[in-house]
C-alpha cells in the first residue's frame, strides 16, 4: 500500500495559533484567535459564533480601525505631545511604540486575510 502524503501550503503570515486548514479542529482555533482579535461583546453573539467567516470579517473590520487609530496617534505624537508636558525622551519613545504597533497590525491584518480566505474557502 502506497501512502501518498498531501501538504498544505499557506501563507508565511498564517498566524501560529491557528491549525493548518483542513486538519481536525482547525475552524475552532481559527475562531478562537478571531475571537482575541475584536472586543469581548462581540466574541459572544450567537451569529458570529456560529459563522466564523462573520467573525473573521468583524475581526478585518476592527484591525483596519486600529492602523487607522495608531496611524493617526503616530502622525500627530510630535505636535501633540509636547503640549501635555511630556519629555522628549517619552515622546520619542511613544512615537517608536506606535510605528512598531502599525507594523505589527498590518501583520495581524494580513493574517486575518489567510485565515478568512481559508475559511471561505472551506465553505464552499
Amino acid at each position: 500500500m502506497i501512502m501518498q502524503l498531501t501538504t498544505t501550503r499557506i501563507s508565511p503570515d498564517w498566524p501560529c495559533q491557528v491549525k493548518t486548514p483542513g486538519s481536525y479542529d482547525w475552524e475552532r482555533s481559527a475562531a478562537k484567535w478571531l475571537r482575541e482579535l475584536v472586543p469581548a461583546r462581540y466574541a459572544s453573539y450567537p451569529a458570529l459564533i456560529r459563522h466564523p467567516v462573520l467573525l473573521a470579517r468583524h475581526a478585518q473590520i476592527q484591525v483596519q480601525h486600529e492602523i487607522r487609530v495608531a496611524r493617526t496617534a503616530l502622525q500627530t505624537a510630535r505636535a501633540d505631545l509636547p503640549a501635555l508636558g511630556l519629555p522628549e525622551s517619552v515622546i520619542e519613545h511613544t512615537i517608536k511604540l506606535y510605528a512598531a504597533e502599525v507594523l505589527q497590525l498590518q501583520h495581524i491584518a494580513r493574517s486575518v486575510r489567510a485565515v478568512t480566505g481559508a475559511l471561505v474557502d472551506n465553505g464552499r
